[in-house]
């Protein structure tokens, strides 16, 4: 059940709430921003629908030790409140998983994966582990599975309004650009290839249906193995292949940059509420080379 559509939720006409950001695409899906919607709504809506909320979040090597226990808290302090939520965290050091104080009907679930070489690979290989999730365990106990990047911080409601069937997050540093300026994968050998699109999407974020995530994972896997047989690696990794998938699958929501900002972005004249933002990084320190 994915129930109404964001029009029964809205507070006010969302043009007139947010004039100076665009609240809708060209295919009708909502994108959501502060002032659109009423929480209380989509709150009540999904603990009737007994909406339970799967979060995936990988924490390898030094990633675990720097991101995963402010991730955590942070979560639970603004993650869903209200709706059981069980957090699955990949890593391949599962006996340096912190212990959180978990709030009642939300659980950790700690699965160990491999560790890559390279960085990019651990990135890419987290669809494959997701797909494999969703079928084995997610899709018999969820109605909705988020997936995270662990470097990131939540800082205020993260809530039920971002559910959806297909959830895509706008690049909080391209959402502003014309087209031209995005940085789609234009290698015409490589299977993210895109000479148009809609928006630039961020994969630090995506969500949706059980069903809806398994079909993005397994498109972005199966491409970019196919990418590998050919010796090409797409300009930025998954996220190109999720761009790609986005533009021929269309999302069904998408969430503003409110939902995942950098404090280094100096115009903040749409953000009226950072809900989640970066984590500081140091690459150097983090990435194995």
């Amino acid at each position: 059940m994915h129930g109404p559509c964001c029009h029964s939720f809205r507070k006010h006409t969302p043009g007139r709430a947010r004039p100076g950001v665009q609240t809708r695409t060209s295919w009708n899906a909502s994108i959501m921003w502060e002032l659109m919607f009423d929480n209380d709504l989509f709150d009540r809506h999904h603990k009737k629908a007994n909406t339970a909320v799967a979060l995936t979040v990988f924490a390898v090597g030094r990633y675990l030790e720097a991101y995963l226990k402010t991730f955590l808290t942070s979560a639970e302090e603004h993650f869903m409140l209200g709706l059981p939520v069980t957090y699955f965290v990949f890593t391949d050091l599962p006996e340096k998983v912190p212990n959180i104080k978990l709030a009642p009907h939300r659980n950790i679930q700690v699965v160990k994966v491999e560790k890559h070489s390279r960085w990019q690979d651990i990135s890419m290989m987290r669809m494959k582990t997701i797909s494999e999730a969703i079928d084995t365990v997610l899709q018999h106990n969820f109605t909705y599975v988020f997936c995270f990047d662990v470097d990131q911080i939540f800082k205020a409601r993260f809530g039920s309004e971002a559910l959806g069937e297909s959830v895509a997050l706008l690049h909080a540093y391209y959402y502003k650009l014309p087209k031209h300026r995005f940085t789609y994968d234009r290698n015409p050998k490589s299977k993210a290839c895109m000479t148009e699109g809609d928006y630039y999407y961020h994969a630090a974020i995506f969500g949706g249906t059980c069903e809806k995530v398994k079909a993005l994972a397994d498109y972005c896997y199966v491409n970019i193995m196919e990418d590998k047989l050919h010796d090409v690696e797409a300009l930025w990794h998954d996220e190109s292949h999720l761009n790609k998938y986005f533009w021929l699958n269309k999302p069904t929501k998408l969430l503003s940059p409110e939902y995942c900002w950098d404090n280094f972005i100096s115009d903040t004249t749409d953000i009226l509420i950072k809900r989640l933002v970066w984590a500081p990084k140091n690459y150097e320190k983090l990435r194995t080379r």
